[in-house]
């Protein structure tokens, strides 16, 4: 197979593993050099086939003129509300992310994490073992408890597995018809479209955003959504922190409107460390760390290669999201 000449814009701030995956998994199929400060862009991208991107927000204007020949410009991330997509259909490079798929494991995990602390009440636990007391709080459990999911692509379809067999009841909403075999496997109680998420949320004891943030999605959670739930029911959000009406969040956390919200993501990131969502007894929160696994940085420098191929091959790169 021909060895695609590659471009790759490093994010040295988070090189290890998510760069050095692309590296080694690469690197060893094409011929990959790394965009360094020492060389001209001009000079570095002469001739090449392919760019790869870490993260989507690396890459300059200047960049993706330089590289208007190229067969791919690929991002490592899921998210593109970073990446000027029409920019890109002008210029007429084709555009690829590293969608869902790749990193729905570890949203999961994350996210029944952050379920089973709020449901047990890890933190105030935390305080009292500290304080040198027994026995409570008195926590809950899943079983029987009602997941509801807002979106229901790959993430969503993860923690609904994992969910059920905590033995909740599987409650989502999304735009797209989801698979037979999906619903034949998780037997969901209910699955809606957007004119049912009133519903959802009103019926869910933890509810897990799953959605891209768009103009559309942006403060999806806002005050009206949050006296849809129930004053027992948990908000989860490893997904985006524009999803969220942060102070909408706050006032119906200390309101007792809602019981509790796990977040990994906020808006601004990072958040004030002295933010008073972070110093309440039922909020957990994880400094944005949701995908952050070992799995989902091969996964992902996997699909790169998978692409790299493609195109080595002839054949049109997958995962587009400028069509």
């Amino acid at each position: 197979m021909r060895r695609i000449k590659t471009l790759f814009i490093p994010d040295e701030a988070t090189y290890i593993p998510w760069c050095q995956d692309i590296v080694d998994i690469v690197g060893k199929a094409h011929d990959l050099s790394i965009l360094t400060e020492s060389k001209s862009l001009e000079e570095q991208f002469d001739g090449i086939e392919a760019v790869v991107e870490q993260g989507g927000q690396n890459g300059t204007p200047e960049m993706v003129e330089l590289a208007r020949n190229a067969k791919l410009w690929q991002v490592t991330t899921v998210g593109i509300e970073h990446v000027d997509v029409d920019y890109f259909r002008r210029v007429g490079i084709p555009l690829a992310n590293t969608p869902g798929v790749f990193s729905a494991p570890a949203l999961a995990e994350t996210a029944l994490m952050m379920m089973l602390m709020l449901a047990h009440r890890y933190v105030e636990g935390v305080a009292n073992i500290r304080k040198g007391i027994r026995y409570e709080p008195m926590g809950r459990e899943l079983d029987g408890l009602t997941l509801g999911t807002i979106g229901f692509g790959s993430s969503g379809i993860e923690l609904a597995r994992r969910a059920k067999a905590f033995g909740m009841r599987i409650q989502g909403i999304d735009v797209q018809p989801i698979a037979q075999e999906i619903l034949e496997e998780i037997q969901p109680e209910f699955i809606g479209g957007p004119e049912d998420e009133d519903k959802v949320i009103a019926a869910s004891d933890f509810l897990s955003l799953h959605l891209h943030l768009t103009a559309e999605t942006s403060k999806y959670m806002d005050a009206r959504r949050f006296t849809l739930m129930k004053p027992t029911a948990c908000l989860i959000n490893v997904a985006r922190g524009g999803l969220v009406d942060e102070p909408a969040l706050l006032r119906a956390l200390e309101k007792g409107e809602i019981g509790g919200a796990g977040l990994d993501v906020f808006d601004p990131e990072p958040p004030d460390p002295d933010s008073p969502l972070l110093k309440l007894p039922n909020v957990v929160a994880t400094p944005h760390i949701a995908g952050g696994t070992l799995e989902t940085s091969r996964r992902r420098a996997e699909c790169v290669k998978e692409n790299l191929d493609r195109i080595a091959e002839g054949m049109e790169p997958i995962y587009r999201i400028d069509l």
